[in-house]
């Protein structure tokens, strides 16, 4: 294992959607994918870094969306937070089979296949340099997993939160509907907030914001480009309150 010195940063947390998961199916988990995803988390793991992600559920929440209709809200998150615990353990197999010492810790009780979320137990776990993958969200409906990614990267002290996306960052637009949209190389929250710009939920920005959390915007299809910005290079969007 390679020294911290050789990253810009110690510790990072990486938000996932859960469509990142699928690839091309229409929902579901794409096995190919996973495993790529998987593979440039290994990359950044061994350059020292600490890692730990937040996924959500998009890809499977997706095919549950009929059933899902006219539902309790409160009953359908709770629906989605089990969505999560899914995801996060198929990308602790993954990243397990490439060698990565992982833990996935629930803010639900499914002590069957995950720890309960402690802070200052997840803390110990990166520092042991294993891989770190929070599911159900923050464990309270009405809440994204933006929000719970903001949140657990603040309480872990994570120097950056990392947005993965489709997109190369953060523009004034939908870059697939206007071409006209302009990227942002770095940009404020205030901005994100006022322009309303399709980042996070306000919620998440706003916690970021407050408690002075970069976070920072980029594709995961573009390959390396996750271990570009631990490197310390300008990928993506830089958000941050100045």
């Amino acid at each position: 294992m390679q020294e911290h010195s050789n990253s810009n940063f110690k510790r990072i947390l990486l938000k996932l959607s859960g469509e990142a998961l699928m690839g091309r199916l229409e929902y579901g988990t794409d096995g190919a994918e996973v495993d790529r995803i998987a593979a440039q988390v290994a990359a950044v793991r061994e350059r020292g870094v600490e890692v730990a992600i937040v996924v959500g559920a998009g890809n499977i929440y997706r095919g549950l969306d009929g059933a899902a209709k006219g539902m309790d809200r409160a009953t359908g998150d709770y629906m989605g937070m089990l969505a999560t615990v899914l995801n996060a353990l198929t990308l602790q197999d993954a990243l397990e089979r490439l060698g990565q010492h992982t833990r996935v810790m629930s803010a639900i009780d499914v002590k069957e296949v995950a720890e309960p979320y402690i802070r200052r137990r997840a803390m110990r776990h990166l520092e042991k340099g294993r891989v770190v993958l929070f599911a159900a969200g923050t464990g309270n409906p009405f809440f994204t997993t933006d929000t719970a990614a903001s949140l657990r990267a603040i309480e872990i002290n994570a120097d950056v939160l990392l947005k993965a996306t489709k997109v190369n960052g953060v523009y004034s637009d939908d870059p697939v509907r206007n071409a006209a949209a302009v990227r942002y190389s770095s940009l404020t929250f205030d901005k994100v907030l006022t322009d309303k710009l399709n980042v996070m939920d306000a919620t998440a920005i706003v916690m970021c914001r407050d408690n002075r959390l970069p976070l920072r915007v980029f594709n995961l299809n573009n390959s390396g480009d996750l271990t570009r910005i631990v490197k310390g290079e300008d990928v993506g969007t830089l958000v941050t309150n100045e």
